[in-house]
């Protein structure tokens, strides 16, 4: 039983290119049409699930899948077999990158590829925008969270403030007599009193393996919404407070798990890589995911409950409103650093075009884009 499980989302963990919506289709094809393990409203309950925790989606979904058919070692086998795969990836370009991230060529492709990172997260924007902005209300909150984003508010305060306002006016509009003005007046934005004490850029705090273990343990446990999610934390914290990482840096370690399969989650290995070497890596590719095994096995029996209430459905549409909005915030500033130029411009500009009006895979497009810069830097060298 173990072997049939594990040797699927091996598959799909060296092959799964596009992002985490590309993943849970590849999964949707191979368990529920091909396989038959699942029917299609068991899939779909499923999906709603991983909507319920913190962490990655894709991820989830796989482990709720090996759940489903084998328990708790399928559990286990289809998590560790979906992730490994792509942190072994991931892990090997991160060593060639410390070692030959300086050359030439290598910036060259980074240089492509930044801009094409940039339209995929705007095409990810775009998507899911409609789904999470159902009212005025709710994009009322879009509106202020990406303020209060751009405004460095912490992006934990960020996320759960939205979803408190969110199942405040809820709470409210369901008492006699209360509409929607009455729960927007009866509603405060708790960010704006942290601004005082929101995480704003201070002095550089050192590294240690103990920092990154409890760093990436918090986004593993805290992070809801898209992938994408992950650089407002990556960028407020590591780039932004703590000075681990530069800008470029983190543009360099977003596109590494974007030109790879699995979930974009393994970033964090990457990152930790190259700030503590192998055994960063691994320090933080397991406190990245280990919280999402945790999730999915302890949230199962709750799930008819939290389904049918209204205020966490009301929180957690205002927890997806405020992850698009930190989307939008990191968005904007890494597009400083990303588009420095006509040619990567026209790179982003005609990557939108093509991921918004087109069918096409992400991946070809961060070929394209590597591929581009790599020609512009020969032509201008």
């Amino acid at each position: 039983m173990l072997k049939e499980i594990a040797i699927p989302f091996l598959r799909l963990g060296f092959t799964a290119f596009g992002g985490p919506a590309a993943h849970i289709a590849m999964m949707e094809e191979e368990f529920v049409r091909r396989r038959g393990w699942l029917t299609h409203q068991q899939f779909l309950d499923l999906l709603g699930a991983t909507n319920l925790v913190p962490g990655p989606n894709s991820t989830e979904m796989a482990i709720h899948i090996g759940y489903q058919r084998a328990g708790w070692r399928g559990l286990a086998a289809a998590g560790l077999c979906f992730i490994v795969p792509a942190a072994l990836m991931v892990g090997a370009i991160a060593w060639a990158y410390v070692r030959y991230g300086a050359l030439p060529p290598v910036q060259g492709v980074m240089y492509g590829i930044k801009p094409v990172i940039i339209a995929i997260i705007l095409q990810a924007l775009w998507r899911l925008a409609p789904g999470a902005l159902k009212s005025r209300f709710l994009a009322a909150i879009a509106i202020i969270a990406t303020v209060a984003a751009l405004l460095n508010v912490n992006t934990l305060v960020v996320l759960f403030g939205a979803g408190i306002i969110a199942a405040l006016a809820e709470s409210i509009a369901r008492r006699p007599g209360a509409g929607i003005a009455g729960a927007l007046a009866g509603s405060s934005w708790p960010g704006f009193s942290a601004l005082g004490a929101a995480g704003v850029a201070g002095a550089a705090v050192p590294f240690s393996i103990l920092g990154l273990f409890l760093f990436f343990l918090k986004v593993g446990a805290l992070l809801y919404g898209s992938g994408y999610v992950l650089l407002a934390f990556l960028q407020h914290d590591l780039v932004d407070r703590m000075h681990w990482l530069t800008q470029s840096q983190l543009l360099d370690a977003v596109a590494v798990g974007q030109v790879t399969p699995g979930p974009v989650f393994t970033t964090a290995t990457f990152i930790g890589y190259l700030l503590g070497g192998p055994k960063g890596a691994a320090v933080a590719t397991f406190a990245i995911f280990v919280p999402s095994f945790f999730f999915v096995a302890a949230s199962r029996p709750l799930l008819p409950r939290i389904r049918g209430s209204r205020l966490a459905g009301a929180f957690l549409d205002g927890v997806n409103v405020g992850a698009l909005a930190l989307m939008a915030a990191v968005t904007i500033q890494l597009s400083r650093a990303a588009i420095a130029g006509p040619t990567t411009a026209a790179i982003a500009a005609i990557s939108a075009i093509l991921l918004l009006y087109t069918r096409i895979n992400s991946m070809w497009l961060v070929f394209a884009g590597a591929l581009s810069g790599f020609a512009a830097l020969m032509v201008g060298g």
